[in-house]
Formats: structure tokens, C-alpha cells, sequence
């Protein structure tokens, strides 16, 4: 074995460390069956230390930006082992050891050992496996090594997802995610084959090294199905919404926040393998991504469970972040530098902050659910007085993922708002100035769908027995969502160090050397609008404090409010989340095709009735799954010469043989 160092192996040494520290955090907890608390225990420390590690590991790379390199020649026949570390590597392992370390404190709480003692040694097993496994992703230069990372990391996500497998819903996720999975495991399979070919070896070729006109469409629309699939762009969209719902939540929260970054990623890495691209690719990212934020997020709006509705609002970020990729695609197809600059950064600042507030999001729905024993909204209500910390913590996700300032998902999208109104008009053809106002649209159901979900769930009076009595969960599971929300604000009022870093990445892999005037900083007043954002914010918490402060002085009483007439109103008669969203179904009916159950009130005195709302999944269950059953159907007829008679079997390979000698002859 011989190790390389021509340049210093040290951060990539350190980050190899520091997940496969992860990787077998879970180990222990696999022999100590008798003590169940301490294996859990034991992994969760050894996550949040190796995470602490790789976070600083990375964000040093990010800070001086260069490529570090660790060769081991194992003479195996796919070629070296070549890991290596950029800023666009280290940029998507912020994420990875962020929401790791969170997850696994989390579940000391949210999935105790004690009580879950046949699940959890395998759930924690497999957590710290899929993080390390799209750690060792980020680091792989070879394809035979980034295939084996990929595949590690679609299994272990899969025996995480299926945790609960005695639910029929569960397994029925379970399959519909591993199928998606590898059907984009077969277009990346394909890539890597057109890459060998193309270079003579396995080893990814450096960046802006391969010829566009060689063999480039079929590469592009490889790693568009392979990459697209895994990170849930529309129609590769279909296993997300289900395997999101059904996992447990802080599984959810790495699925999402993280594991959907790493389509991302490689879509990113293929791209920049090509001197210049081609415009049509971004136009194409463009399209697919303007449909996933618009169709995603009114999908989001219309449903009834909460982690389903989380689930889809991540197809819309996704598709937020492959607009602003599409955009920087086209820009530097076209030779427009500081257009591709903004546009990528944003694209790569909404890919951070997404990893802020998603997680944030699903280990708040966790507490939810704990509380109100149940996923549906309908059920929720009042959990605001009984949990008014996750009340708190959930308010700031859900404005954040709104892009509403001054928290962090206003940056990413402001950054892209900029670029297309300021810098688009000098392409060639000004059409990413319509992005702009789609952007908007998308902005505005989003505020929709999550005033939805805050108000049902939090506000009001509890609607079930079990919302009634619902507490606040404890420490573990408090804490990392309290750290999310914080960096959600601070980054929201103070955005330059996440600029600084997406800028970073975006500068590492565009083409062209960048111009002191075409960085961020340079054009957009960040100081000034951090100033805004701390008077805003100040001003808020002054008036909160002095309202809070008037209200404990006057005296307080209770009584009954109006019932509208009712002479005994229930919480009951209070909205619903399908009638929150009844306007917004009936626009986009042709999309979400909603199954409606309206029942026929007859006679003087009618029976008892129920009125059902169930959004579906449009794409699987009215295309592919009738698409797959017409299929199935047509070749039931060749089930019939299944005989399971050997004399029938030769008969069939002596006529085919017969038939083969007469074409060939």
C-alpha cells in the first residue's frame, strides 16, 4: 500500500476519522443488550464529538479554500483509493456532521433505548452508518468507490425508514423508496460506465476537463435521473413524501435535511467535469425545478399530515435550489460570470439554510407527535400553551422556510431574486427575469401552507383527549432544536458567514477566475441589511416584552367565548387543515387530484354522515402504479406456459432454437 502526500493528507485523515467514528458509534449498543441505555449512550457521545471534529475540519477547508488529497494504491482493478477534499465537498459536510450530532442527542429521548429495546440498537446502528456513509460520498474521487458510498447510504436509509416495519403504511413506503432508489442507482451506474469509458479510467477527472461535445448528452441525462431521483426533483419525487412521513423523526430530519443535499451534490460535481455546459441543461434544471417548487409546495398545502406536509415542502426547496443551479448552468453556458456566481451561491446558501430549518422542522414534529400521539392535523390543536418551547422553536422553522426576514431562508432566496432582476438582463435571452415572480408564488403558498400547519396544530382549543395533555418533551430532545433555532436566527440577522461559505464553494467550481467586483459582498449591501434586520428584531422583542409585562399587570378572568348562536360549541366546529386549504386545492385540482368523499344528506331526519378529504400522490398513484398494473396485466398471459413440466420446458427451447436457425439462415 503506498499513501500519496504531495499535498497535506491531514483534513482528509481528520474527516475519515471523524466518520468512521460515526460509523461505529451504533456497534456497541449492538452486544449490550443488557444494558440498552448505555450503547445509546455511548453512540450518541461519540457522534456529537466526531461531529464537532468534522465540522471544524470542514469549515476550515471552506475558509481557505483549497483541495486536499489521501491516495492509497490498493491495486484492485477499479484503481486507487482517491479521497479527496474541495470547497464544494466540505460545503455539503457542514450539513452531515451538523444534523448528525442533533439527531443523536435527539434520540436519546425522542427513541430511548429502554423502551424501544427491539428497535433502537439497529436504529442507532444504522443513523450513524447512513451519516457516515454520505460523508465517505462527499470525500470519493473514484466511481466504484462513490457507488459503494451511495449504495451503503441507500440501504441504511432504507432499514432506518422501515424501523417500524410490523405497520403495512411502513412497508409499503419501504418499497416504494427502494425501488426509486435503485432505479436511480441503474442511471448512475450508466454514468460511471460512459465516465470510464470516456476517460479510460474510474478516477473523477478534474473539474472542466471533458469535451461537451463528446458524448455529454448521455452523461447529462444519466446523472440527471440517478442524482434527480435521490434528491426528490419532480417526477423523480415519488418515494419522498411517503418515506419522510413514516420514518421516525430524527431520521426524517437526516433524510431531508441532508441525504436529499447529496443528489444535490453529485449533479453539481458532474456538471462542473465539462469545460463549459451546455445552455439547454440549465434551461432543463430550470423548468424541472420551477415545477417541483410550485407543484411541491401545493402539495404541502393540501395535506392533512403534518410530516407529509414537511415532506413536500422539501420538494419545493429542492426545486428552489435547482432553479438557482439551472440559472447558473445557463449563465455560464452563456459566458455571463456574474450572473453564474450569484445564482450558484444562492443555490448553495438555500442548500445550507434548508439544512437549518428542514431538521429543525421534522425533530419539532417529533415533539408534536409524542404530544398529540398522532401525525394528523386535524387531531392536533392547543399544543402552543402545553409545549411552548417546540411552539416556539416550530414558529421559527416555519417562518424560516417561508423566506420571510429577518431569518435565514430569506438569504439563499434573496440572493436569487437579485441575480434575476438585476444580472439577467444581460444574457442573451432575459428569460430567468420570470423566475423572479414564480419564486414569489411559490413564497406565498409557502406562508399559506405553514400558517396552516402552525395554526392547527399549535393554536385553538386541542381537538383530541391525547392533545389535551400533551407536555413538553425533555432536555435531549429540546436542545438540538433550540440550536437549529438559534442559527436559524443568527444567520437569518447575520448572513455573512454562510454567505462567505457558499460563496466559497460556487467560486471553486465555476470556470472562469472571479472578479473582486462579482462577489457577493460587492454587490449586495449585507452589513446594511444585517443592520435592518437587528433593529427589526430588537424592536420586536422590546414590544413582546413590554406587551407580556401589560398583560401580567391588568387582572386576568375567564369565561366562555361566543359560540355564533351554538349553545354548545366544540372544538370540533373550529377549522380544519382541509378547509385552511379548500381554496387552494380547487386552483391547482388538476395537480393534486385530492380524493373527495361528499356524502348525500337526505330525508327529514338523515343519518349520520362523513365528509373525506385524502390528498394523493398524483404522479405514483394516478401514473405509475396504473402504469405498472397495465404492464402486469399484459404479460399475464405468458403466465399460462408456466407448466412446471420439463418435457413442455424442451419443447419451448427446441422451437426457439428452430426459429433462431430459419431468421439467422
Amino acid at each position: 500500500m503506498i499513501f500519496d502526500s504531495g499535498i497535506l493528507p491531514d483534513p482528509v485523515i481528520r474527516l475519515c476519522a471523524a466518520a468512521g467514528t460515526i460509523a461505529l458509534s451504533g456497534f456497541p449498543g449492538l452486544f449490550l443488550s443488557r444494558r440498552p441505555g448505555t450503547g445509546q449512550r455511548i453512540a450518541a457521545l461519540l457522534s456529537i464529538a466526531a461531529s464537532l471534529a468534522g465540522l471544524a475540519t470542514a469549515i476550515g477547508l471552506l475558509l481557505a479554500p483549497r483541495t486536499e488529497t489521501w491516495l492509497l494504491d490498493w491495486n484492485l482493478p477499479f484503481g486507487p483509493c482517491e479521497l479527496a477534499a474541495d470547497p464544494l465537498s466540505a460545503l455539503f459536510l457542514l450539513p452531515v456532521f451538523l444534523v448528525c450530532g442533533c439527531g443523536s442527542l435527539y434520540a436519546l429521548a425522542y427513541w430511548p433505548a429502554d423502551a424501544n429495546r427491539r428497535t433502537e440498537p439497529g436504529l442507532t446502528f444504522f443513523f450513524g452508518l447512513l451519516s457516515a456513509s454520505m460523508a465517505f460520498l462527499l470525500l470519493a474521487r473514484n466511481g466504484v468507490l462513490f457507488l459503494a458510498a451511495w449504495e451503503i447510504m441507500a440501504l441504511s436509509g432504507w432499514f432506518l425508514l422501515i424501523t417500524e416495519h410490523r405497520d403495512a403504511e411502513v412497508r409499503k413506503a419501504g418499497i416504494v423508496y427502494l425501488v426509486a432508489t435503485h432505479t436511480g442507482t441503474v442511471g448512475l451506474f450508466i454514468l460511471f460506465a460512459q465516465l470510464r469509458a470516456a476517460t479510460g479510467t474510474f478516477a473523477f477527472p478534474p473539474l472542466h476537463s471533458l469535451d461537451p461535445a463528446v458524448g455529454a448528452t448521455g452523461l447529462f441525462l444519466a446523472a440527471l435521473i440517478g442524482f434527480g431521483a435521490k434528491s426528490g426533483l419532480m417526477p423523480f419525487h415519488i418515494w419522498l413524501p411517503s418515506a419522510h412521513a413514516n420514518a421516525p423523526s430524527h431520521v426524517s430530519a437526516l433524510l431531508s435535511g441532508v441525504m436529499l443535499k447529496m443528489g444535490v451534490y453529485g449533479m453539481l460535481r458532474i456538471l462542473f467535469f465539462f469545460r463549459v455546459p451546455m445552455p439547454w441543461w440549465g434551461i432543463l434544471l430550470a423548468v424541472l425545478g420551477t415545477a417541483s417548487a410550485l407543484l411541491g409546495i401545493v402539495f404541502a398545502a393540501t395535506q392533512r399530515d403534518l410530516k407529509r406536509l414537511l415532506a413536500c415542502s422539501s420538494i419545493e426547496n429542492i426545486g428552489i435550489i435547482y432553479i438557482g443551479i439551472g440559472a447558473a448552468v445557463y449563465a455560464t453556458a452563456t459566458g455571463n460570470g456574474p450572473l453564474a456566481l450569484l445564482c450558484l451561491a444562492g443555490a448553495l446558501l438555500h442548500a445550507l439554510n434548508h439544512s437549518l430549518f428542514k431538521p429543525l422542522l421534522f425533530l419539532g414534529s417529533g415533539a408534536v407527535i409524542h404530544a398529540a400521539g398522532t401525525r394528523e392535523l386535524d387531531r392536533m390543536g392547543g399544543l402552543a400553551r402545553r409545549l411552548p418551547w417546540t411552539a416556539a422553536c416550530f414558529l421559527v422553522g416555519s417562518v424560516a422556510i417561508c423566506g420571510l426576514p429577518p431569518l435565514n431562508g430569506f438569504a439563499g432566496e434573496f440572493l436569487l431574486y437579485f441575480s434575476f432582476l438585476s444580472e439577467a438582463k444581460s444574457a442573451p435571452v432575459p428569460w430567468m427575469a420570470l423566475l423572479a415572480p414564480l419564486l414569489a408564488l411559490v413564497g406565498g403558498i409557502a406562508v399559506a401552507a405553514f400558517v396552516k400547519a402552525y395554526g392547527v396544530a399549535f393554536l385553538g382549543a386541542p381537538r383530541s383527549q391525547k392533545a389535551a395533555h400533551g407536555h413538553e418533551p425533555g432536555w435531549p430532545m429540546l436542545a438540538p432544536m433550540a440550536l437549529l433555532a438559534f442559527l436559524c436566527i443568527l444567520f437569518g440577522v447575520y448572513p455573512q458567514p454562510l454567505v462567505r461559505l457558499a460563496e466559497s464553494a460556487a467560486v471553486s467550481v465555476l470556470p472562469w477566475p472571479i472578479a473582486p467586483e462579482w462577489r457577493v459582498a460587492s454587490r449586495i449591501p449585507l452589513d446594511f441589511l444585517t443592520g435592518v434586520w437587528a433593529v427589526l428584531v430588537g424592536t420586536c422583542l422590546l414590544a413582546g416584552f413590554l406587551y407580556v409585562r401589560r398583560i401580567r399587570s391588568l387582572p386576568t378572568a375567564a369565561s366562555e367565548t361566543w359560540g355564533c348562536g351554538y349553545l354548545a360549541p366544540t372544538p370540533r366546529m373550529a377549522y380544519t387543515g382541509a378547509s385552511f386549504s379548500e381554496m387552494l386545492s380547487g386552483l391547482f385540482e388538476g395537480a393534486v387530484r385530492p380524493s373527495i368523499n361528499v356524502p348525500a344528506i337526505l330525508g327529514a331526519t338523515p343519518r349520520p354522515s362523513r365528509y373525506r378529504f385524502s390528498p394523493t400522490e398524483t404522479v405514483l398513484e394516478r401514473g405509475i402504479i396504473p402504469a405498472f398494473s397495465f404492464v402486469a396485466g399484459s404479460f399475464s398471459l405468458l403466465r399460462r406456459l408456466q407448466h412446471g413440466q420439463m418435457n413442455v420446458y424442451m419443447l419451448y427451447i427446441f422451437v426457439t432454437l428452430f426459429l433462431l436457425m430459419v431468421w439467422v439462415h
